[in-house]
């Protein structure tokens, strides 16, 4: 393995990691940014939404740019963006002035979203054997990193404002020190011409719709895990309120832990046998927990959602970016888009169906979504292995 492959990929974990920094220091201080502006729940949603309809935008025009410059020409400006476009929510005078400022960062988010994951493939083919997990992980601890960091200039007594400024500049820093290493493949700068793969657009549009949905059907749960397992916890199982955070820190424990290792995995198992396996340890894991109806099942519950979660979307992400090289950005953009709509409506169709058939009943429909994804692995194989075991389950 050559130092430029090498440094490239410690250059794509750094984008990763700045990523999961942002948006957890980001997701820690709502409730301030909230509070000093006086906001009702319903106004801050409209915040929320600005900040989703940015990524949306970025995503959906990103995907061009990274095929048509290279992944790493994207990269590296998306990155400075996401430090620079974190601070002014932080100093925001009213509504209008915080969702100006959230569709922006919103933006950059995106499109970074899009760029390093395109960075990610192009490394992990240059290294010969799975390591996009492993870049997954590093986005988890920095969703965490962000989050006590957060945490910490809340209990100095630190303004929004100043909390994001000093997370902004540890940003920037790791975006430059990326911007010096960053891999190239020289895919890039390519207009025109036939590809590999591009033969069957209309198959090849379906497959990634496809995998859209599964990456859809894993954020649901991810949202559900997020933003009900206290809520189940505490007010169905009669759990403590300190107690019903475990339910959370155990998903999120368990799905950085199943990152780490689902490098490994993929290459003992390969990404059909590990997303079919994933799909079913997530469906199981809080089927039983459902069943059981114990607070300590549903912590071990959503630790087993969290596990099982965890090796899905690198998979899809790598086989989405693998069906066509030259047009990898654009496949993640539509890949990653379509999962988006998981993330934001998830935890809304969980909640409605609760008040019709309360939360218990409501969280089976992550499981079902789980059994779904199992189903589906056989989207994981390369079009090659597909004609190869065609009729074989």
């Amino acid at each position: 393995m050559n130092d430029t492959v090498r440094r490239g990929r410690v250059a794509t974990s750094l984008t990763f990691l700045l990523f999961g920094t942002a948006l957890g220091v980001w997701t820690s201080r709502i409730p301030a940014v909230k509070h000093n502006l006086g906001l009702s729940d319903g106004r801050l949603s409209y915040a929320l939404l600005a900040f989703a309809a940015g990524c949306i935008v970025g995503m959906a025009v990103s995907g061009r740019l990274t095929d048509r410059f290279g992944s790493s020409r994207v990269l590296v400006p998306a990155a400075v963006l996401e430090g620079v476009l974190l601070v002014p929510p932080g100093f925001s005078g009213g509504l209008v002035a915080l969702c100006s400022f959230l569709f922006l960062f919103g933006a950059a988010h995106g499109t970074l979203n899009i760029a390093m994951n395109a960075n990610a493939i192009e490394v992990q083919r240059a290294w010969g054997r799975p390591i996009m997990s492993s870049f997954h992980a590093i986005y988890s601890v920095g969703g965490f990193l962000g989050a006590v960091a957060g945490s910490l200039f809340a209990r100095g007594g630190a303004g929004v404002g100043v909390t994001f400024a000093a997370v902004g500049s540890g940003v920037l820093a790791l975006a430059v020190w990326a911007a010096l290493w960053v891999f190239s493949d020289g895919s890039g700068a390519r207009p025109g011409g036939e590809s590999p793969g591009e033969g069957e657009p209309a198959r090849r549009s379906w497959l990634l719709a496809f995998l859209g949905v599964l990456v859809l059907c894993t954020l649901v749960g991810e949202g559900a895990a997020a933003d009900w397992s206290a809520v189940y916890l505490r007010d169905n199982l009669g759990a403590s309120a300190g107690s019903a955070a475990y339910g959370f820190a155990a998903f999120s424990i368990m799905m950085t832990v199943g990152r780490v290792f689902g490098d490994r995995l993929a290459l003992a198992l390969g990404p059909v046998a590990l997303v079919r396996l994933s799909g079913g340890l997530a469906a199981v894991g809080l089927g039983a927990a459902l069943l059981v109806s114990h607070p300590v099942a549903g912590v071990a519950g959503f630790g087993l959602l969290g596990a099982g979660l965890s090796g899905i979307a690198p998979q899809v992400y790598s086989a989405a970016g693998n069906l066509d090289p030259r047009r990898a950005g654009r496949a993640l953009s539509t890949v990653v888009s379509i999962g988006y709509v998981g993330f934001l409506l998830g935890p809304i169709l969980i909640g409605a169906a609760a008040t019709v058939v309360g939360l218990p009943s409501a969280l089976w429909i992550p499981v079902v979504l789980a059994l779904f994804v199992a189903a589906g692995a056989r989207a994981m194989a390369s079009p090659r292995h597909r004609a190869e075991t065609a009729g074989v389950s």
